[in-house]
């Protein structure tokens, strides 16, 4: 079986032939072409099936275009916070029937620009519905683009008030699990299976009532939380290995030495069964799926959390996420629109 995806720089073949004792050097860890290419280029792509299976859904080109504009602007604004904090490899990328995120990488984690960074999705869209529906209230009736403008109110508030609501992985439940529990712990993950359950129950409910097996997609929720669960619990043996070996892990990709990512990559390939086709080092070879086993070994270096957000930031904190939920209520915001939406 072939395994060689790209052939390593020639002027490492006498290093690589060589005993790594003698010489002690290794080959250049594996790094992608072009990442910012090809983050664009899948992002594109995503964008692409989400608006096929949207329109496969909907069969209106409006709304669903509404609908795709609303989650463009909740993304953005999660997008714009995450370049201010200097994120690297950012893209956004759209799930069809589901919605969309934001990627991105940093090795320094703030409480305080996590915080700022998951509210600005949400808020821009909580804020242009408001406006919206005011408007609306002046002018009854009025439309923008062929749509009701009290449609598009009522969906930019809906969609981004459920996004608050604190059920992880909504951008409210990251935020309660960030700021207010301590991340990682035993309380954390007690929080995730109780919200992977709500999902569960909500998604039935939903199929209940409505009797549309389009419901069931939510699903697709708690199925990635556990899956997350037990890809974390399956590396702690990785983890315990690495400790042991006294392998660094507590610095970034990019610092990451060439013979720690090839050692990292090798334990890797002995305690996880998925990496069983990759061939151990030496010889020194890239995998023709040598991107993922990159992206794991990214994965174990330590992000650090800092915890920068005081008893009285939280207390802030709070109130602006409490004022946005509570908003449609505190503007008597018609709380009938589900009714009135025409689904």
């Amino acid at each position: 079986m072939e395994h060689l995806a790209s052939p390593l720089p020639d002027n490492n073949d006498k290093e690589l032939a060589a005993p790594e004792s003698v010489t002690g050097v290794y080959p250049p860890k594996f790094e992608k072409q072009d990442p910012a290419s090809n983050i664009w280029m899948k992002s594109f792509t995503s964008l692409a099936l989400y608006l096929a299976f949207g329109y496969y859904i909907f069969k209106r080109w409006d709304m669903l275009l509404l609908i795709t504009a609303i989650v463009m602007i909740h993304e953005l604004g999660h997008f714009f916070a995450m370049k201010y904090f200097r994120y690297n490899d950012l893209g956004i990328f759209f799930i069809p029937l589901l919605g969309a995120y934001v990627s991105g990488r940093k090795r320094e984690v703030s409480q305080k620009q996590s915080a700022i960074i998951l509210l600005a999705g949400p808020l821009p869209g909580m804020i242009i519905g408001i406006i919206l529906y005011i408007l609306e209230q002046q002018s009854p009736g009025s439309t923008l683009f062929g749509i009701p403008v009290f449609k598009m109110s009522i969906l930019f508030v809906l969609l981004n008030l459920i996004n608050l609501f604190p059920v992880y992985p909504l951008d409210g439940g990251q935020l309660l699990n960030r700021v207010f529990l301590e991340e990682e712990s035993w309380v954390s993950n007690i929080f995730i299976f109780l919200s992977a359950g709500l999902m569960c129950w909500l998604a039935w409910n939903l199929y209940a009532s409505s009797h549309q097996p389009l419901y069931f997609t939510l699903l697709l929720f708690p199925l990635m939380m556990l899956l997350r669960l037990q890809t974390d619990s399956r590396y702690k043996t990785v983890e315990k290995r690495l400790e042991s070996e006294q392998i660094n892990t507590d610095v970034s990709y990019e610092d990451l030495s060439n013979e720690d990512y090839w050692r990292i990559r090798n334990i890797l390939i002995e305690e996880q069964p998925g990496f069983r086709d990759f061939n151990p080092s030496p010889p020194y070879e890239y995998h023709p799926k040598e991107e993922r086993i990159m992206t794991i070994i990214q994965s174990l270096l330590h992000r650090n959390l800092i915890q920068d957000v005081s008893i009285t930031g939280k207390i802030f904190i709070l109130l602006i996420w409490g004022t946005a939920i509570a908003s449609p209520w505190l503007l008597k915001m018609d709380m009938s629109f589900l009714n009135r939406l025409g689904y």
